[in-house]
């Protein structure tokens, strides 16, 4: 139950690791975008390539959607296949996986960085240096069904048979409940309720995913096929982006409201309620605080 546990912890962890990155990314990317830089040398190409091109941020963003599938994949076969993934998931196969969301986006973004932007005239011009239009149709269509479309079929897969598994679960409980002894059946009630917080907050994120990300791909394809995009395909280019933000900033706070292990651990940092908490042993004790 431990390792199981730990599995699923660090997982999560590595989610938060994306998700934090990713909005600190942000905040740096679009300051120095602010203070608009005239790019000159090498230091500005570097620049341009690096940060203004928001290679960080969509290395982040990415690889924060693939550890999103690991975390879905991995409850999966915990609870649909739980005497397959006892025996056979152990925590290397963890560890390579959260390395591969991180590797795999880089890798990605690095290879498409820096064949596609170039600085011109003191600007930096991001993904848009392509060898033709069907080149950069071919990449749009790769990453719409890499990163979107097989994402969700696995959320979607993985979820309903979690969902059927659990609510079988839940009618066999109920019909031994009687049967049971009051410790047994305050472990099980205990063990439901850590695994059912764990699939509502991931189920939650899954389904903010599909809805932020849809409008960015569907105004990245407009901008591919209209030589001159209007006022109109613009603003609602600008607007999709901005849900997209939305959607990793807020993935934290979700994070931090929503499953149980990562607010304690944000609690635990608070130190007022540290103080407090040692204040409240040491009575119930019946000893004084050392001060």
């Amino acid at each position: 139950m431990a390792s199981d546990q730990h599995k699923k912890h660090v997982l999560i962890v590595n989610q938060n690791l994306f998700d934090f990155f990713s909005s600190f990314f942000l905040i740096i990317i679009f300051s120095l975008k602010l203070c608009n830089i005239y790019l000159t040398g090498a230091t500005g190409y570097w620049l341009c390539i690096t940060i203004l091109s928001e290679c960080l941020w969509t290395w982040t963003a990415f690889g924060s959607i693939i550890n999103l599938a690991i975390i879905t994949v991995e409850r999966y076969l915990k609870i649909v296949h739980p005497v397959w993934s006892k025996k056979k998931l152990r925590n290397w196969m963890i560890y390579s996986a959260m390395a591969f969301a991180w590797i795999s986006s880089l890798t990605n973004n690095l290879a498409l960085v820096f064949p596609t932007t170039a600085v011109v005239d003191g600007n930096c011009y991001a993904y848009v240096m392509w060898e033709s239009k069907a080149a950069e149709l071919i990449n749009f269509f790769y990453s719409f069904i890499y990163y979107y479309v097989t994402m969700i079929l696995i959320f979607t897969f993985c979820y309903w048979r979690i969902l059927v598994v659990i609510r079988r679960q839940a009618r066999v409980m109920a019909a031994h409940s009687g049967r049971s002894s009051t410790q047994t059946q305050a472990q099980t009630h205990q063990l439901n309720r850590i695994q059912s917080n764990v699939i509502k907050t991931m189920l939650y994120v899954s389904v903010f995913y599909a809805v932020s990300w849809l409008p960015i791909y569907i105004s990245g394809l407009s901008f591919i096929v209209s030589p001159n995009p209007s006022m109109l395909v613009s603003g609602y280019y600008v607007s999709s982006l901005f849900i997209t933000f939305l959607y990793v900033c807020t993935n934290p706070f979700v994070y931090a409201t929503k499953f149980e292990p990562v607010k304690k651990v944000l609690l635990r940092m608070i130190p007022w309620k540290n103080t407090s908490q040692q204040v409240g042993e040491s009575v119930k004790i019946g000893t004084r605080p050392v001060t």
